[in-house]
């Protein structure tokens, strides 16, 4: 079960597998109002750290005009790598929720557990598995294509 915030999300990572980046996408929610969408941007850019979650923290802390982003929820559709985590905890998120686990990059409930570690500043409430599997057949389908090519 998805929510409109989640879908959100999962049109920014499809849009971004359409340009050729790796399929993810999130979304910043504050006060039940959209303040800012994105979808990984790393090749456009030519910038490793232009994940989705960093583009739209980015993106919305210039719309608000401040660096902290406290009461804000973040919808993502893989679950954050250690970048991601960390910007997720200096922008002081409330809320992250995610789609898909990510065994191999993820830094929430996989690999270093960024949130868990007695140096982070901040963790934010996290809810995983939110459209999970379409979050993962998203990816799936992105990496099949591009070895069937």
């Amino acid at each position: 079960m998805t929510n409109r915030f989640m879908e959100i999300a999962f049109a920014e990572a499809r849009a971004a597998g359409e340009r050729g980046e790796v399929p993810v996408g999130a979304v910043l929610v504050l006060d039940g109002k959209v303040v800012a969408r994105s979808g990984n941007r790393t090749r456009a850019e030519n910038d490793v750290t232009a994940h989705a979650e960093v583009a739209v923290i980015r993106a919305a802390a210039r719309a608000l005009g401040q660096e902290r982003l406290a009461g804000a929820d973040l919808y993502v559709t893989l679950e954050p790598c250690t970048l991601c985590a960390a910007a997720i905890s200096f922008a002081r998120i409330r809320r992250l929720y995610y789609g898909a686990e990510d065994p191999k990059g993820g830094a929430v409930d996989n690999g270093v557990r960024f949130f868990a570690q007695p140096t982070c500043h901040h963790a934010p409430d996290v809810y995983s598995g939110i459209g999970g599997t379409e979050a993962a057949d998203i990816l799936k389908d992105f990496f099949r294509e591009r070895r069937e090519t």
